[in-house]
């Protein structure tokens, strides 16, 4: 076992051993970036914790190449045996619905709220006519959330529920997502 937890630079490199795909290594950056908001700005976090948050967001999904049938369970497992902290391992077991794993602590709501939010409003970038988060407001992302055609794969109620978790109301958590994506637009390509 580490005395040291593993850095946000060790995260990252498990990210990429473990997961091939661009668009799912973006997801992981989008969700962190998210959830730092949420660290630093809602929750104000101290400077270490918040290297926690970002792992957190960073590793969510980094198992579900490999064990999409069991994920986040076997990826919770390779977390532990790598160092990572409880709290972040409780967050990523708790990240959506399908886990039935209790979320109770402020980094598990984040995670949660963050995670197809963070998804949805890149949706929305990706249809504005200049493909830029620049171009994507609260207005729009409810309209979006209307349109049941739209993103369909991603469940209006979680992200509802997400709000609530952190809360907030919708639309004060929507606003809080964007600028936590904006922060690595070009990271993003947005």
């Amino acid at each position: 076992m580490r005395s040291v937890p593993p850095t946000r630079d060790d995260a990252w490199e498990l990210l990429c051993e473990w997961t091939q795909s661009a668009a799912l290594r973006k997801h992981g950056l989008a969700v962190e970036a998210a959830v730092a908001w949420y660290g630093s700005h809602h929750f104000s976090v101290s400077a270490e914790e918040l290297q926690t948050w970002r792992c957190a967001g960073l590793l969510h999904d980094f198992d579900y190449e490999r064990f999409p049938d069991s994920h986040p369970l076997e990826g919770a497992e390779e977390l532990r045996r790598r160092g990572y902290p409880e709290t972040l391992v409780d967050a990523v077991l708790g990240h959506g619905d399908h886990t039935g794993y209790p979320r109770t602590t402020p980094l598990a709501h984040a995670v949660y709220a963050c995670d197809e939010m963070s998804g949805f409003v890149i949706a929305v970038a990706y249809v504005r006519p200049g493909r830029s988060l620049a171009e994507v407001d609260v207005r729009s992302v409810l309209k979006k959330m209307k349109d049941k055609g739209f993103a369909r794969q991603v469940p209006r109620d979680q992200l509802e529920k997400g709000a609530a978790e952190v809360g907030l109301p919708l639309e004060a958590h929507i606003e809080n997502v964007v600028a936590g994506l904006r922060e690595v637009s070009g990271e993003l390509g947005l």
